[in-house]
């Protein structure tokens, strides 16, 4: 299963013409920007709806993003999918998805609450995290798997 397809697309682009790369940054550059403003948008209306005493918001773009790329990942595995070619990959899952999800501000979210001392929530929202996006990328696998 080769899920990392950046590395490899980058080393293809430069062996055969840049014009690869450039067509793989302009993916990355567009998804970055649509990931960016749905990132702002579902977090902000998470926030409005229960409050920003929690970071909900956060938790909810990171478990659906993971639901996401468990799908993408699972439809990328077959070579005959559009996730398969590399810019579609590039778009969604670098660009869209690296720009929708976020480790950053999960971590200064999480260190936050501990300085806060929230320690139980900073500790539950590390386990939230953690736990709910792992089974929401394992998820998508499993649905991408029943649809076939």
């Amino acid at each position: 299963m080769a899920l990392n397809r950046d590395a490899g697309y980058v080393l293809r682009a430069n062996r055969t013409d840049m014009s690869y790369a450039m067509s793989g940054l302009v993916s990355v550059i567009l998804g970055s920007a649509l990931g960016g403003i749905a990132r702002y948008f579902v977090s902000g209306f998470v926030a409005r709806r229960v409050g920003e005493t929690f970071p909900w918001g956060t938790l909810i773009v990171n478990v659906s993003g993971a639901f996401t790329i468990g799908i993408f990942g699972a439809l990328a595995e077959d070579n005959a999918s559009l996730l398969a070619i590399p810019d579609t990959w590039l778009f969604a899952v670098t660009g869209f998805l690296g720009c929708y999800t976020t480790v950053s501000s999960f971590s200064l979210q999480t260190l936050s609450l501990a300085r806060d001392n929230q320690t139980a929530g900073a500790v539950g929202y590390v386990v939230l995290s953690v736990v709910l996006c792992l089974a929401a990328a394992a998820l998508g696998f499993a649905l991408v798997d029943l649809l076939r």
